[in-house]
């Protein structure tokens, strides 16, 4: 099969297109013959060695977790799925690389039933793709959070990959939503039904203008300078829930989220967006043989929505 690969930590250029054995299916897992992929952050920062420390790696690596695809063959004792079932997940597994551990960007991966789902037929293959990492951040911080119907909540880099999804996702739940964006985005936050405000200098008091008491929850997609102002925008009692900066647990008794897998929670998203109240917002797509540029797009940090890769 093809698929990138690469056999060092680097920049984008340590990536390669290669032809790689199919990958076994164990027990519990399927075979997808992938549809598309996308990119996220964590991916070029794996690439580059940052979670060196975090995960465990194996070269060669077939970066990406996000996958959208259909099922080519069963596990032994896989229930939950057909061969051709229409499925997307988040397939993160306890290693990076290997022969075990393959990663999505390729034209098969062998995925675990616990990172999947059955894809709704409201979303093509290149919107699947781009939900389920950012999907599942949203709605698991989200519900660590406890975000109900009566609060307000502050979402920082609310036009993101991360960001928008849990706009949508909050915005379900009957909360009202301020969010943080470059100007030029703000009538895309408006159109997912946030209040848009940008950030920088003296975003405290535009968020006090909106909500004089202060939000009930503040979820930081960005981390840096956004966590600062948490003292000056929360409300006495309030939450805040991070998945940049562990500050939000140890300094405001708030969160710290690292997504996980969930078979579940994805199903969640899937009724969302079965419903037509979740909707991925795609930047670009590119082909497999290109993932190079889509690595060096999702990594220029300008991005609204999702850098997909169609296989």
């Amino acid at each position: 099969m093809r698929a990138i690969t690469y056999d060092r930590f680097g920049g984008s250029d340590v990536l390669a297109l290669s032809d790689l054995p199919t990958p076994k299916v164990g027990p519990d897992s399927v075979l997808v013959r992938v549809r598309a992929s996308s990119v996220n952050p964590v991916d070029w920062k794996v690439r580059e060695g940052y979670l060196a420390e975090v995960l465990d790696t194996v070269f060669p690596v077939v970066p990406g977790w996000d996958v959208a695809g259909v099922v080519e063959q069963v596990g032994l004792d896989t229930p939950e799925f057909q061969v051709g079932d229409e499925v997307f997940g988040y397939v993160r597994k306890d290693a990076v690389g290997g022969e075990v551990a393959g990663g999505t960007l390729a034209e098969f991966v062998s995925a675990p039933v616990r990172t999947l789902a059955h894809k709704p037929s409201a979303w093509t293959f290149e919107e699947a793709a781009a939900v389920p990492l950012a999907g599942l951040t949203a709605y698991q911080t989200i519900r660590r959070a406890g975000v109900t119907s009566d609060q307000t909540v502050l979402v920082h880099a609310a036009a993101g990959g991360v960001g928008s999804f849990a706009v949508q996702i909050a915005r379900t739940l009957g909360a009202r939503v301020i969010g943080t964006a470059s100007e030029s985005n703000h009538d895309y936050l408006k159109s997912l039904g946030a209040e848009p405000i940008t950030y920088g200098e003296g975003l405290a008091e535009r968020v006090r203008e909106l909500e004089p008491a202060g939000v009930d929850v503040v979820l930081d997609y960005v981390g840096g300078d956004a966590l600062d102002s948490v003292p000056d925008v929360l409300r006495d009692g309030g939450t805040v829930a991070s998945i940049t900066d562990a500050r939000a647990r140890d300094e405001f008794g708030g969160h710290y989220v690292w997504v996980r897998p969930d078979s579940t929670d994805l199903a969640e998203l899937a009724r969302l967006g079965e419903a037509g109240r979740l909707t991925p917002e795609i930047a670009e797509v590119f082909e497999l043989a290109d993932a190079v540029n889509a690595h060096e797009r999702s990594q220029s940090g300008h991005v609204r929505g999702k850098v997909v890769v169609r296989v």
